[in-house]
C-alpha cells in the first residue's frame, strides 16, 4: 500500500469548508477523494493537515493518502489537474514514507487574515479580504497581539462549546503589518482550534477599535468561549503554510 503526499491550494469562496459532509459534494475533501477515487479505481479518503472554514482558502495545504495503484505520481497530479474544478489547484503529488501523516505530523501552520481597512470600494479582492471600515489603532493591536504569543490556554478563542480536548496551543509569531488599504494578520502556530484564528482577528480588531482594554488580554486564557472576540467572516482568511 502507497502513502501519496499532495500539496495543494483552493479558493474557499464557494465550498463548505476542508471537511466532507454527508449531505453535499461541495467540500474539498469531498472533491479531491471522488476525483481520487474515479482516476484510481479504489475508494480513497484524503487526510488533511487541518479544517479550514467554509469559504476560507488555502495558498498552500498539505494532505495524504493511501492506495493499492501502481499509477506514476505525475499520472496522477495530470489526472487531477484535469477532473478537479479550476478553483482547486494541486501544486505536486509524490510518495513519502508510510509514517507521513499530514495532520500529525504537522510541526507549524501559518495563516493570514486580510482586512480592507478603508471606505473605498474593494471590487477585485472582494473574495479575499473581510472588509471593515472604521480606523483601526495598529500601535494597540501589536501590544495586544504580543501578549498572545507563548503556550497559553485558548479556550475563550475556541468556537465549539463542548471542547473536550486540551485547549493549550502555541503561537509562535503574530504579525500585523499595513499594506495600503489593508491590514494583514499573520499569525503561525502548532495548531488551532476551531474558529481560533478568525477569533484571534476579531479580539485584536475590537482593541484597535477601543473596545476593548490591551490590559484585559490576559485575562482571556483559560476563560469562557464567549470573552474573547467577535468571529470575523471567513473570506479574509488563508492557510498559508504548513512545516513538517
Amino acid at each position: 500500500m502507497r502513502n501519496l503526499r499532495l500539496d495543494l491550494c483552493y479558493d474557499g469562496t464557494r465550498y463548505r469548508g476542508w471537511q466532507r459532509l454527508p449531505n453535499t459534494d461541495n467540500t474539498i475533501q469531498g472533491k479531491l477523494e471522488r476525483a481520487l477515487s474515479r482516476i484510481l479505481e479504489e475508494p480513497i479518503e484524503v487526510t488533511g493537515s487541518g479544517r479550514t472554514d467554509a469559504g476560507v482558502h488555502a495558498m498552500h495545504q498539505v494532505a495524504n493518502f493511501h492506495c493499492s495503484s501502481q499509477m506514476s505520481c505525475g499520472e496522477i497530479l495530470n489526472q487531477l489537474r484535469r477532473y478537479l474544478p479550476e478553483d482547486v489547484g494541486i501544486y505536486s503529488c509524490k510518495d513519502v514514507s508510510e509514517r507521513f501523516h499530514a495532520r500529525l505530523n504537522a510541526k507549524s501552520k501559518t495563516y493570514r487574515y486580510r482586512l480592507w481597512n478603508s471606505s473605498k470600494p474593494c471590487v477585485f479582492e472582494r473574495r479575499y479580504v473581510t472588509v471593515y471600515e472604521s480606523p483601526l489603532d495598529l500601535d494597540m493591536m501589536r501590544q495586544a497581539a504580543a501578549m498572545l504569543i507563548g503556550t497559553h490556554d485558548f479556550s475563550a478563542f475556541c468556537a465549539n462549546k463542548h471542547m473536550k480536548k486540551s485547549t493549550v496551543r502555541t503561537i509562535h509569531t503574530l504579525d500585523i503589518t499595513q499594506c495600503g488599504d489593508e491590514i494583514h494578520f499573520t499569525v503561525t502556530g502548532n495548531g488551532f482550534l476551531h474558529n481560533m484564528v478568525r477569533i484571534l482577528v476579531g479580539t485584536l480588531v475590537e482593541v484597535g477599535s477601543g473596545e476593548r482594554e490591551v490590559d484585559g488580554i490576559p485575562d482571556l486564557f483559560g476563560a469562557e468561549h464567549c470573552k474573547a472576540g467577535k468571529l470575523m467572516d471567513p473570506e479574509g482568511l488563508c492557510l498559508m503554510e504548513v512545516v513538517y
